[in-house]
Formats: structure tokens, sequence, C-alpha cells
């Protein structure tokens, strides 16, 4: 059993609009988020006057960030994922002038990481586009969006450039697909030809993000951050074979551009087939040239696909639209639980870009209960966290460049899919509950120790598979 890199880097991930509240503190603009209080699941509505949603306070981050962060350093973090809320810098997103509350925020939460020896790790969007954004131009529809982005990127490189080393620029880019509003602010029943166009501008506006990183911050990295949505054959025939490589290709796509500087073939027939018609300029050409520095990637399960529609039909409505794998087991949302899958990722990712790659979310949603003597025992955790950290150093043996592990959720978070504190992630326990009720007082759960003797034994702690 080997040790994990030395430069391997540890700790959680977090975004703005789950953790921070004060949602309105020091001149925020109202973000996409904001008007989804039942969350990525949930239909966007607009904010009913005087009713408090459970993300307005999250779990108060925006007050008690250096508690948490002490509580982070306790567990010998190395690396915090965060998301700078767009609104706070440019409140209705398309302002020449920058916010300087907002922008004083995150100097404040960058210092106190910095003096907690922990890296920051930001993404710069992190599904909560401004809101007027999407009323006043359609959202990412228009290409206009582009510039104020762009504007948005270089006011936060320029501020941060001595502070924040590591960037990610869109979360989950491919979650378009499945989520339009939540990822590029169009109706969730949009026609595929305007979801792609949007998505277009998104990749051209990441691209941009990436050369203005490279100019303003030449000692920076930036890289980009798909949703790994793994699938595989049901069976060996060959159509669902043909089909899972489909599947596949319809989310590494995103990556094949962002690390290729290109659509690729594959996806110019997609489009020919579907007659789609791609408004794409000799200058956006140009732009997608600016290729990302790493992959990153979130990783929560995997699922199955077949050619045969009948079958095909029986899927019970989630997101990805996966079969299930009847050789998994799932956790208390349905999700499957596969570690050899992260490994079969790494491997798959490595060998397509052979960039360096980044774990920037994976965890375990459950119902912790707080027991009599006020401790959370989470075993179940800490065995599906072991389990994947496995597979991530036999990935790391097998060749695969990896820079890192943050695990989703360090401390509990308003969950992203229907906006709960019941689908708990943390290492740390928040005091509250789906209704909003609860102190936000802090715990350490069992799994907080386990991670903590993890990073500090650089993996030598972990279980190996039976």
């Amino acid at each position: 059993m080997k040790a994990f890199p030395e430069a391997f880097l540890w700790g959680g991930a977090t975004a703005a609009n789950q953790i921070e509240g004060g949602w309105q503190s020091d001149n925020k603009g109202i973000s996409t988020s904001d008007v989804q209080p039942n969350g990525v699941m949930g239909k966007m509505e607009e904010r009913i006057p005087g009713k408090e949603n459970l993300k307005d306070t999250a779990i108060d981050f925006y007050h008690r960030y250096p508690d948490d962060i002490a509580l982070f350093a306790e567990m010998g973090f190395t690396c915090l994922r965060v998301s700078i809320a767009w609104t706070r810098i440019f409140p209705s997103g398309d302002e020449r002038e920058a916010n300087e509350s907002g922008l004083a925020f995150y100097d404040r939460l960058f210092d106190e990481l910095a003096a907690a020896n922990i890296q920051p790790l930001v993404t710069l969007s992190h599904y909560e586009m401004p809101y007027d954004l999407v009323k006043r131009y359609g959202g990412w529809g228009s290409r206009k969006v582009i510039e104020h982005f762009e504007h948005y990127a270089k006011t936060v490189f320029t501020r941060y450039q001595h502070k924040v080393k590591l960037w990610l620029t869109f979360n989950e880019i491919n979650m378009s697909l499945h989520a339009p509003y939540t990822g590029v602010g169009l109706p969730e029943q949009s026609e595929k030809a305007d979801i792609y166009q949007a998505i277009h501008h998104q990749l051209v506006a990441s691209a941009r993000a990436v050369a203005a990183c490279h100019e303003i911050i030449p000692d920076a990295r930036i890289g980009n951050m798909l949703l790994g949505g793994l699938v595989y054959p049901l069976s060996c025939h060959p159509g669902d074979i043909l089909q899972a490589m489909q599947e596949n290709r319809s989310w590494l796509f995103f990556g094949d551009v962002q690390a290729r500087g290109s659509y690729p073939g594959y996806m110019l027939r997609f489009f020919r087939e579907h007659n789609i018609q791609i408004d794409m300029t000799d200058q956006d050409q140009k732009d997608l040239s600016h290729t990302v520095d790493f992959i990153s990637f979130s990783y929560y399960l995997t699922g199955c696909v077949s050619h045969d529609e009948t079958i095909n039909n029986k899927i019970q409505g989630n997101i990805l639209n996966m079969l299930p794998n009847p050789h998994l087991e799932s956790s208390e949302w349905g999700w499957q639980i596969d570690p050899t899958g992260l490994r079969i990722l790494l491997n798959e990712l490595w060998d397509r870009y052979q960039k360096p790659l980044f774990i920037v979310e994976n965890g375990l949603g459950a119902k912790d209960r707080v027991d009599a003597n006020g401790k959370i025992h989470d075993d179940y955790r800490i065995h599906y966290l072991n389990d994947h950290l496995v597979q991530v150093r036999e990935a790391i043996e097998d060749g695969v460049d990896i820079l890192g592990y943050t695990s989703w959720g360090p401390i509990d978070l308003v969950s992203a899919s229907h906006a709960q504190m019941s689908k708990r992630y943390g290492y740390i326990y928040v005091d509250r509950d789906d209704d909003g009720h609860g102190s936000l007082s802090r715990i350490r759960k069992d799994s907080f120790y386990w991670y903590a003797e993890v990073i500090r034994t650089r993996g030598l702690s972990l279980q190996q598979l039976k």
C-alpha cells in the first residue's frame, strides 16, 4: 500500500448559493438560484414577498466562515473549493463598476484561508448567474452575456491574482442538457437547438476566461468542470455498447471542446442530423483555441443504457436518464454506489485528454442523526468515501495524474437537487432542518476524525477493499 503523492491536495467542495446565506447582504443582487427555492429539480418561480427560502440563510457561512475554516484546518485541509457569487460582484450582471462590498467579502475569505494554509480552488459560476441577465437578455441564449461574463472574470482575476492560483470556469457545464434553466438560464422546455446555442455561448465565454486568466495570472491554472455522467452498456449487445458510447459522448463533448479547442466530428454530425445550426463566428473558433490547464469533474454515480426503447421507457425519471445497474447498491436517494466506476472514469479522462485531473466533487448524501450523547455516527459515509479513495489511489498507480480530491459538502449545506438540509454530505453537522429551524451550531461527525487521519497519513489509513 502506497501513500498518495505529497503534492496531492486534500479538502472539500462548496458552492456559494448552498452555504453562504446573506442573500441580499452588502448589495448582493438576485441570482437564478434565488428564484429556485426548490432546487435544481424544482421549477423556476418568482420569489414570494416576505417568504424566506432555505438558501437565503443556508448555513450562514457568510458570517461564520472563520470558525468553519478553523474546522477545515483542524482536519488538515490543504484545499477548499468555493465559488464566487457573481451577483455579489455585479448585482445585475451587466454593470461596468463592481460592487466593492462583494469584492471585499472574498478578500476576507481568501485571507482567512491563507492564514490556515488552505489553498482556494475557485469556481467562477456555480449554478447562480444574475437573474437580471435572464430577464433582460434571455440568459446564455444571448451572445451579449459572453461579454458580461468575461468582464466579471477579468475583474475577479485582477482583484485576487495574488490570492487564488486555481480556478474553474462553469460548474458541471454539461448539466445544461438536463436542467437548462439552472445551466444557461433558458426555460426547461426550450428547443434543443436553442439549448445548444446557449451552450456554445457558454463554451466561448469559458475559453475567454481561460485566456484572461493566463494573461492576468500567468502562474495560475484554470480548469473546466464536468458532471461525470459515466454510463455502461446494459449488456454486451453491440447496440448497447454503441448506445453507451453515444451517451458518454453527449457529455464528454464539453470536455473535448474545452481541452482540445474545437468541436469534435461526432458532435458536428449530431448537429447535422438534428437540423441544429450553431451560430459560430470566426472569432468564436479562435476563442475556443484557449484550452484549459486541467480537467475537473464531479462523480457520484454510474448507470446503464440500452438500445432497446422498450427497456429505456422503464427509466424512473432520474435527471440523467440512466437505467439501474443490477450489480450495484443504492443510497437513500436512489443514487447507485460504484467506487470502481471512479477509477474507470479517471483512466478514461486521462487517456482521452492527457491533462491533469481533479476530483472536485464526490460524496454520500444521507440522513444523519444526532444520538442521545450529541454524537453523529456516520459509518456509512466513511465506508463510501474509503472505497472511492482506494479507487483513486488505484488510478494513480495506473499512471493517472491527479491533482487532488475535494469531497462534496465537507460541512452540511443546502442540497442542490431539492434544496434540502436533510440530505447531508458533511464531516461537520449543521443544526438546521428542511423548514429552516435550528441553532446552526456545528458538530463534528465520526467522519470528521476519519478524514483527518486519512489526510494526516496521506491515505495510508484507508482500508483496502476486500
